[in-house]
């Protein structure tokens, strides 16, 4: 079951991208970061035991640009369209906001090139670069993340 989060789902949102991070696939996020930028995510939840499988964020970065950011499902539940169905929700949510270009830093293109993602130079993104870029280690000489966009 897709939703919106909840305050209660915030430590395992917090887990979620501590495990990512761990692996090298997403930048760590505190407690505090993810508490103001509830809003920004849905959840997927299993059915009967109401355990979420997967989250996924869209932040809006300026008037007519979005990021799906923190996309993590669980191992086992990879590859059963948890993913795409969370991006999918996001991606209505930017339609209803009438935000037209939403993009991606991933490490997983494919993925994003089913559901309909291209490559983009990250140059023509200068709102990212300026908003979180520039905090991460990574930055400018070692990113190694593909960009990508969605154009509605």
């Amino acid at each position: 079951m897709l939703r919106k989060a909840r305050i209660g789902d915030v430590k395992t949102i917090h887990r979620f991208i501590n495990i990512s991070s761990g692996k090298g696939e997403m930048l760590p996020r505190s407690l505090m970061d993810i508490y103001g930028s509830l809003r920004d995510f849905f959840v997927w939840c299993d059915d009967e035991n109401g355990s979420i499988d997967g989250i996924c964020a869209m932040n809006i970065t300026w008037e007519n640009l979005a990021e799906i950011r923190s996309l993590y499902v669980v191992e086992e539940k990879r590859k059963e369209g948890i993913g795409r169905k969370l991006v999918e929700a996001c991606l209505a949510e930017a339609a209803t906001l009438e935000l037209h270009r939403i993009f991606t830093l991933t490490y997983q293109r494919e993925f994003f090139l089913k559901i309909g993602f291209k490559d983009v130079d990250r140059n023509t993104l200068p709102e990212k670069v300026w908003s979180d870029c520039l905090r991460c280690p990574k930055y400018p000489d070692f990113c190694d993340e593909i960009s990508m966009i969605f154009e509605l």
